[in-house]
Order: C-alpha cells, then sequence, then structure tokens
C-alpha cells in the first residue's frame, strides 16, 4: 500500500512545531532587541547592522515558514514540494542580494567570519531547501532529512549572527569617544 502525504509527514510534527516555535519566538527576541537599541544616540554608520540584521530575521522566518509548510495537512507531497521549493529558490536569490550589500558596505569592511556566517552558510541552508523540495515527491523520506538539516542549519546561523548582531550594537561602537553635547 502506497504511504500517503499525511502517513511520511506526522512523525516529523513534533520536529517542525519546535523549530517553528523557536523561530517565532526569535524572530519576536530580535524585535525586542532592535526596538530597545532604536533610541540610542549612535555614533557611527548603521548600514552594516541594517545589514546584517534583517538578513537574520529573514531566516527565522523561512523556519517557521518551512514549518507551517510541513505540519499543515496535505493530500499530496507535490503541493509542499512546490511551496518549499519557492522558498529555497526566494532564499538563493535573497542570498544574491545580501552579498551584493556587504559587498558595498562603506563603513564596517566584514571579514571572513562574517562572509562565511551572513552569505556562504545561509546560501547552503536554502540550497538544500532548495534541493529537498526537488526531493520531496520521489524520495521523501530522504527528503524530510534534508529538510531538517537545512531548517537545523538556518536557527543555528539565525542564533549565531543575531547574537553577533547584538553583540556589535551593544559594544561594537564603545571605541568611538562619545559626541561632545557642545
Amino acid at each position: 500500500m502506497a504511504e500517503t502525504a499525511s502517513s511520511i509527514l506526522t512523525p516529523w510534527s513534533s520536529f517542525y512545531v519546535m523549530t517553528g516555535s523557536s523561530a517565532a519566538a526569535l524572530v519576536g527576541l530580535m524585535f525586542v532587541v532592535i526596538a530597545l537599541v532604536s533610541g540610542m544616540e549612535r555614533r557611527s554608520s548603521t548600514d552594516g547592522v541594517q545589514t546584517f540584521s534583517t538578513p537574520t530575521v529573514m531566516h527565522f522566518a523561512a523556519v517557521l515558514l518551512v514549518s507551517a509548510i510541513l505540519v499543515a495537512p496535505w493530500h499530496s507531497l507535490i503541493h509542499p514540494a512546490v511551496l518549499l521549493g519557492l522558498a529555497g529558490l526566494y532564499g538563493v536569490v535573497y542570498l544574491g542580494r545580501v552579498t551584493y550589500r556587504t559587498a558595498g558596505l562603506t563603513a564596517y569592511s566584514p571579514d571572513l567570519e562574517d562572509w562565511v556566517w551572513f552569505t556562504i552558510l545561509p546560501l547552503v541552508a536554502y540550497g538544500t531547501l532548495l534541493t529537498a523540495a526537488i526531493m520531496l515527491p520521489t524520495l521523501p523520506h530522504q527528503a524530510l532529512f534534508t529538510l531538517a538539516g537545512g531548517v537545523a542549519l538556518l536557527i543555528v546561523i539565525g542564533i549565531r549572527n543575531a547574537w553577533d548582531v547584538v553583540t556589535y550594537i551593544a559594544i561594537g561602537s564603545l571605541d568611538e569617544p562619545p559626541k561632545n553635547p557642545d
């Protein structure tokens, strides 16, 4: 007897409820941090923070979207495969834009670690989502493990990058003397 989409996806529901909930909570925390520092006086340009914080929120949003897609009660795997493929493709294209913005920074010069964590690893994660989406209709069990790897990688990237952005915001500009109020 052929497996149904529900019988294939149901064993993964706890994983995707957990990752989706975690991603949603982490997006909320990013909003709180940005709101808390929005009133602080800026001593330097914020183009680096904007270039790095928005993609971090997007990675968490991608995890939330993938998780929502995979816990829905599908009758066929082709529909979630198409949606996941579009999400993965969008992520790859979005990373092209992030790479362009990162290369164009003037107030901050990204180092190798920034390139790895903010462009290369996310590209691998979104490429993994795209690949798994293509695999889903024909190799569903392998595709679900591949999707889980891409989702887990996006969460780890997001947590690491959120920490990097928050640390930079909190102490990154302390080397510069405060502006004279006169």
